[in-house]
């Protein structure tokens, strides 16, 4: 069941390279099988999708026209098999359009969307391939099947389901008429999210703009300004830049200044305007589920999901908005307190002031910040101090291999070896933002483990994140939060690098999405265990262990502002369920929807041009349509499971071998509470979440 997820687009035209120059349409002659990076030119990928598509077709024809009666081998791992050249092309073509794009290949996606639309269609909708799958998922636990081999057949049946094979002639054509407009909205939703972020910049000119800021956020906003030809320091919409400014400058005129573009992307109006990509994609995806028999695009996403239901997700969210609610309405009011005190008058606490007036109060209670620790959180330092923690606990070795092609000369290849000295995978790594890659952070595969005649081939992972830069004088020094992002996205390269199943769509990161962040929210667990910073906290310069006292510090603070935070995170949840709960066409004002569906859990003034769906990327442009709860659905597990390590030793090797092989290795081949509650012993409760919090419930 090979996914093709596309990004984004944008307009140039291509040049055609003859098929034999083409590095996609033979298996990659590089060491493990990687991608050839330094072979693989912009006028490869459309020559080569275009044959990738003919053999897959050709292939599913195979399949159809087989004689013989539909078995498992002859239909599910047929088509398990199928389409190797296209996921080939894929893996690479829409990892890169995340992580190193450019004009030609936006507009590549563009052409090539409606396209793998219609392939996609051509073979789900497929009506005499269904009936072979049917047949074999019919009797699937009379045939001798393994458990992994019905789980397959069951993921085959389901997509099939899910794609309308079981709607009549003019359903299927509706089908076909809906999925390709969604496709070219989501498309065009995540071009304008990533022009209008990449066209946004703040050059300062005068030192008094810098009141406030650090040296290191200075340094950056010069080094930026340098790289693109100007005098000054430049300030964008980037991760590293926008939260060191909100959370530093004094200047209450220019954070306001940069919340307000931050908050008004795609809805400003103007080209890069997203509110009517926002109405197309909430309504194409109801059209969607009306189809196939729900009333609500949530009824039809979440019955493939740990919850399974609305009332389950509801039921978690309002739980923990009651839970945390008290302690967030006094945080605000104690930050409100402390910006009044420290301005001597009544403040007016706006959304532009919170990070920084939050961060002082942060100073004045507990006398750390980001500066603080800075030192201590070298990149390379963080690197072995990250790889040392799958070491620690799984036995894992990381050796660097400059022979392994990369797509840019700032990301590194490392061979990673299983505690036998056996190679368990390929992981590439980058780390700093520029032109080109998407903001934020994400874990993704360029290939997934399988084991296929006899032979286990090992995945190829990849994680991107957008951390503070290196500049003339320093290294790169992460923020406390940098450190915790990747250490969630490594959380997420283990489920994928660890895998041990036999079918890919089965493998690693494969599974449903309210399970999928817990092995990454696991990881960040260990970065307020003294024990573990001390292996690798150390100052770049004088290469000294960090106190013992800023070691305490961190510890005391990892629950400050907890309830805010938790607040903030459910009202994005409350958004996208309010968003596919729907059950009519939506034709109103998107902001005024989106206020709605977060007063219940608002701690702030609103601001009245703002809003966050028109940039809200994990729902409208990527994979978590009423899904977003997940976040929260995995933290209780995250926060349950390490109660088991903290009872046990945080580097406990019974405990992380059977986090191992009943977690990480399993993928999707088994049932997820089944998986979990063969960890723990039990299901979840939030108790430990709440604990973990200093929550009193």
């Amino acid at each position: 069941m090979k996914k093709i997820v596309l990004i984004i687009g944008c307009i140039m035209i291509m040049m055609t390279a003859p098929a034999k120059e083409n590095p996609f349409l033979k298996p990659f002659a590089t060491p493990y099988g990687t991608a050839p990076f330094d072979l693989i030119k912009i006028e490869h990928y459309e020559p080569a999708f275009e044959e990738a598509m003919s053999a897959h077709q050709s292939e599913i024809d195979a399949i159809v026209a087989n004689p013989e009666a539909p078995t498992f081998s002859n239909t599910i791992e047929a088509l398990e098999y199928s389409g190797e050249m296209l996921t080939r092309v894929s893996s690479v073509f829409f990892n890169l359009l995340s992580a190193e794009s450019n004009d030609g290949m936006m507009d590549i996606s563009l052409r090539l969307s409606p396209k793998l639309s219609q392939h996609s269609n051509n073979i789900n909708l497929n009506e005499e391939l269904f009936k072979r799958v049917k047949a074999v998922y019919d009797t699937r636990f009379a045939s001798g099947l393994t458990p992994e081999q019905i789980r397959l057949t069951e993921e085959y049946y389901k997509n099939f389901e899910n794609s309308g094979a079981t709607l009549s002639p003019e359903g299927k054509e509706k089908y076909r008429e809906l999925s390709m407009e969604l496709s070219k909205a989501t498309l065009a939703f995540g071009q304008n999210n990533l022009r209008e972020t990449n066209a946004f910049e703040m050059l300062l000119t005068d030192k008094a703009d810098l009141e406030g800021l650090p040296e290191s956020l200075i340094d950056a906003a010069a080094a930026k300004a340098k790289s693109k030809g100007k005098e000054g320091w430049l300030i964008d919409l980037s991760a590293p830049s926008y939260t060191g400014f909100m959370k530093y400058s004094s200047r209450r005129d220019l954070r306001e200044k940069l919340y307000r573009s931050y908050s008004k992307k795609g809805v400003a109006g103007g080209e890069f305007d997203n509110q009517e990509n926002v109405r197309k994609i909430v309504n194409f995806r109801l059209e969607i589920a009306r189809l196939l028999g729900y009333n609500r695009y949530s009824a039809y996403s979440l019955k493939n999901s740990m919850a399974k239901n609305e009332t389950a997700v509801f039921g978690l969210l309002d739980q923990l908005a009651e839970s945390f609610g008290p302690t967030a309405r006094q945080e605000v009011e104690d930050v409100k307190s402390f910006a009044s005190q420290m301005e001597s008058r009544a403040f007016d606490l706006q959304p532009w002031d919170w990070s920084y007036y939050a961060e002082k109060v942060k100073d004045s209670r507990f006398d750390l910040n980001d500066e603080m620790t800075r030192p201590y959180f070298e990149l390379e330092n963080v690197k072995k101090g990250v790889f040392g923690l799958a070491t620690d606990l799984y036995g894992l070795n990381f050796v660097k291999n400059a022979d392994i092609p990369v797509y840019h000369p700032e990301v590194e290849a490392y061979e990673v070896s299983d505690e036998k000295g056996d190679l368990l995978a390929v992981l590439y790594t980058d780390f700093h933002p520029r032109d080109g890659k998407r903001s934020g952070a994400w874990m993704t595969s360029y290939r997934d483990q399988e084991v296929r005649d006899g032979k286990d081939n090992r995945p190829h992972v990849s994680i991107v994140m957008n951390f503070t830069r290196p500049t003339d004088t320093k290294p790169a020094l992460l923020t406390f939060d940098e450190v915790e992002t990747f250490l969630h996205e490594f959380g997420h390269a283990l489920h994928g690098m660890m895998a041990k199943t036999t079918y890919g769509t089965l493998s690693g990161t494969n599974v449903y999405r309210d399970f999928v962040e817990l092995p990454s929210q696991i990881m960040e667990n260990w970065l307020i265990e003294k024990e573990y910073l001390d292996k690798f906290a150390f100052h770049y310069q004088t290469g000294e262990k960090m106190p013992e006292e800023l070691l305490q510090k961190i510890v005391d603070t990892s629950n400050y502002n907890t309830g805010y935070l938790t607040l903030r995170q459910l009202s994005f949840s409350y958004l996208d369920m309010a968003w596919h709960s729907l059950e009519t066409s939506f034709d109103g004002d998107v902001r005024t929807f989106e206020q709605k569906a977060m007063a219940r859990v608002q701690l702030l003034p609103v601001v009245s041009e703002a809003c966050m769906s028109t940039s809200f990327g994990h729902i409208f442009s990527g994979g978590y349509a009423a899904g977003y709860y997940s976040y929260k659905w995995s933290e209780v597990m995250d926060a349950d499971a390490f109660s088991v390590f903290k009872k046990n030793g945080i580097f406990d090797q019974e405990t992380a071998h059977s986090f191992r092989i009943n977690i990480l290795e399993k993928g999707n081949t088994e049932d997820p509470k089944i998986l979990y509650k063969r960890f723990r012993g039990q299901e979840p409760s939030v108790e430990a979440l709440l604990r973990r919090s200093g929550i009193d419930n």
